[in-house]
């Protein structure tokens, strides 16, 4: 079999790899010509993923990158891994699938199998994906070609996370299509789970995601009800998780991050607008999650004001840009939000962060493009006024951070076992 994979990102390039490991012929499709061409000379452009994996695999002929959208009508399947953001309204945007769409259709063949994996609501498959490939192609969705929606489950930066090992949910527009697709699928994925139509396998990825961010909007409520009580909100969260049963810990932080969280509730809650339904939950999650940067920044004021310096002049120091730790992905990372609330009251701010050594053009902040992170070293961390830690990478040496810094913010509770001085960290 002879799969393409469209888009090779932090979800396609992972899967690809598993793919081809598993003797499947891969050949990734992107329009970046510059991941094209890493692949090609068996380079990594993801931290988490080391070249050598790509570079073997090249070499062995069983794995390319191109950027000629007509290779594929050589192959037996397609999976689409785009992205699916939110509009300057925070309404959906499929423009990438429709568009990825487009570009196939005209090279699909029957018995072709066409999977797509990007998170989207329910209905984006068997209406607005279907569509497209039906109009470009002339061909029929369970008749010519197969179609189904398998959600993509990475986790980045969780070194127990294999592409092998987790679960699949795939859902099929008709039952052959689910079995052609577990047919695909069964070749690089040990356990299968199939659902009944493409719509609840786009809905149950919807609802994964949408736990999180609900549960993690409760944890952080709570810190703020805690922090104004003087309780210690990871204290009682550390005591609450030694329950063997009925409770899951979630963890507090300065607003959330990534491509999944912040983004795929409000695919249901446009998509709920259509039935008539509110969905209420979702939409206060919301609220509190993106609410919590300018609670950060109030603590920030709050810390300088007790060492009498305003922000308005402060040089701060952002520690973490990516969206979690030990990643270098940056996608809606809360720090560009910390960071532009810091520069509009005034500050001077930069950034340090290991896996992102130069900020790359975003959709969402484009005026911090090409800013340099800084050195760490003595004679740079000390020369701030402020650290705050957005983000709590391992590789950071946080003891050295305590000698260095005068003054720390944590809003991600790194200090926690450090040795420090009193009233150097507040946590936020």
């Amino acid at each position: 079999m002879k799969i393409a994979i469209v888009g090779l990102g932090y979800v396609g390039l992972p899967l690809s790899l598993q793919f081809a490991r598993s003797g499947v012929t891969v050949l990734g499709l992107d329009v970046d010509r510059s991941k094209v061409d890493a692949i090609n000379q068996g380079r990594s452009y993801i931290k988490h993923i080391e070249s050598a994996a790509i570079a073997g695999l090249v070499n062995s002929g069983i794995f390319s990158a191109s950027t000629d959208f007509h290779k594929v009508k050589k192959m037996d399947a397609v999976i689409i891994c785009v992205p699916t953001p939110l509009n300057k309204n925070r309404e959906p945007d499929i423009s990438f699938i429709l568009e990825t769409g487009r570009s196939i259709a005209p090279h699909l063949k029957k018995g072709i199998t066409v999977v797509l994996e990007s998170t989207t609501y329910p209905g984006t498959t068997d209406e607005d994906l279907r569509g497209v490939l039906e109009s470009g192609s002339g061909l029929k969705a369970g008749t010519d070609f197969h179609l189904a929606f398998s959600p993509e489950r990475e986790d980045p930066g969780n070194p127990d996370s294999k592409v092998a090992l987790i679960p699949k949910v795939i859902g099929g527009y008709t039952p052959a299509c689910l079995e052609k697709a577990k047919a695909v699928y069964g070749q690089a994925i040990k356990t299968l789970v199939p659902v009944s139509s493409c719509r609840a396998a786009e809905a149950a990825k919807l609802t994964e995601n949408i736990f999180r961010s609900v549960n993690i909007a409760l944890v952080n409520e709570l810190k703020v009800v805690y922090t104004a009580m003087g309780i210690d909100v990871w204290e009682v969260i550390n005591a609450a998780k030694t329950k063997p049963f009925g409770y899951m810990p979630f963890y507090p932080g300065p607003g959330l991050g990534g491509h999944c969280i912040p983004i795929d509730p409000f695919y249901l809650t446009w998509k709920a607008r259509e039935y008539g339904e509110h969905t209420r939950f979702i939409e206060l999650a919301g609220e509190i999650n993106t609410a919590m940067p300018l609670y950060v920044v109030h603590q920030v004021v709050s810390a300088l004001n007790e060492r009498k310096k305003p922000v308005n002049g402060a040089k701060i120091l952002i520690l973490g840009l990516a969206y979690k730790a030990d990643v270098d992905d940056d996608r809606e990372s809360p720090s560009y939000v910390l960071m532009t609330l810091l520069k509009e009251r005034g500050a001077t701010v930069s950034y340090y962060d290991p896996y992102v050594p130069v900020i790359r053009p975003t959709r969402e902040h484009p005026q911090w493009a090409g800013e340099k992170s800084v050195a760490w070293t003595e004679k740079s961390i000390s020369a701030y006024d402020l650290v705050l830690i957005a983000t709590k990478h391992n590789a950071v040496d946080y003891q050295q951070l305590a000698k260095w810094a005068g003054c720390i913010v944590d809003s991600r509770n790194a200090m926690a076992t450090v040795k420090t001085k009193p009233g150097q960290v507040w946590k936020a």
